[in-house]
Formats: structure tokens, sequence, C-alpha cells
């Protein structure tokens, strides 16, 4: 039972994250140009490069720092200071890295993290609770990348375009 939990845990933060929400953020910035990608609407608004920076720097204290106890050097505020444009390849090559780094750290995880807290960036949090912060907010800032590219661009992104999601259950 907590082997076949710990496995479907395991497989659902690598589908939400790693096929899902990493290759959305590629496929936009793939179709974004440098100036968009650190276009700033105004002085309340991040880029689109920024958002990539704070979601590597996010994962990387939550889940390295904070389950498995690395070093934690995030400097959260250089993440939004970037203005770019750094080139969209150093974006990319970063996504690819988080990717490699996450799966491998996800294959690490025990059923006896899932329950220990630990503390991150102030908060005191279950590893259960971490793995959810970190795809919920993922997924947030994904949202934003791919709504910015989506008006940005005037493009479809086809991401269930091999699917008829007026199914009914």
């Amino acid at each position: 039972m907590q082997g076949e939990l710990l496995f479907h845990i395991k497989k659902e933060c690598k589908r939400r994250l790693i096929e899902e929400s990493i290759p959305r953020i590629i496929q936009c910035l793939n179709k974004l140009s440098d100036v968009e990608i650190w276009y700033r609407p105004n002085s309340n608004t991040v880029s689109v490069g920024n958002l990539v920076l704070h979601l590597c720097g996010n994962v990387r204290q939550w889940v390295f720092s904070g389950i498995f106890g690395a070093q934690d050097t995030r400097e959260r505020h250089l993440e939004f200071e970037t203005q770019g444009p750094l080139e969209k390849e150093f974006l990319l090559n970063k996504l690819t890295e988080l990717s490699r780094d996450l799966n491998h750290a996800l294959d690490n995880l025990t059923y006896e993290h899932l329950t220990q807290m630990k503390s991150v960036q102030g908060f005191d949090e279950s590893v259960i609770g971490i793995l959810l912060h970190v795809v919920e907010h993922f997924s947030y800032h994904t949202g934003q990348i791919v709504y910015y590219t989506k008006s940005r661009k005037d493009v479809d992104m086809a991401f269930y375009a091999d699917l008829d999601l007026d199914v009914t259950s």
C-alpha cells in the first residue's frame, strides 16, 4: 500500500511538472523572441524570463533544499530584479537541467519522506505539502506564461489537440 501510494505521488508530480508544465513553458519560449521574453508591461508585472528564473529557484529551494537538504543558495529577489535580456537558450537550458534534476530527486523520494516536517523559506511544511505547493505554484506561473504567449502571438498552443475535451464522465 505504501509503495503504491508513493508510486502514484511520484508519477503525478512528474506528470504535472516534467511532462506538462516544463514542456509547455519551453513551447512558449520557442514562440517568443528574446525581447518578448523579457517584456514587462508595467512596474508591477514581471517578464516571462523572470517567471522562468523564479520557477527554477522555487523548485530548487523547496524540493532540493527543503526535502533533500541541499544547501539553500537561492537569492529570490534576483529572480525578479533581472532585466535581461538573457538569451533564450540560457532559459531553455535552465528548464532542461531542472527537469533532469527534478526527475532524479523524485526518483529518490521515499515513503518515509512524505510525512516528515521541513522548514522551507520560513514555512514549516510536510513533504506532501511541499510537493503540493511546488506543483500548484509551477502550474500557476505556467498559466501566466501561456496566457502571455497566446495573447502576444495570437496562437492556439494546442496542448489538447489530440483529445476530445467535450467527453463527459
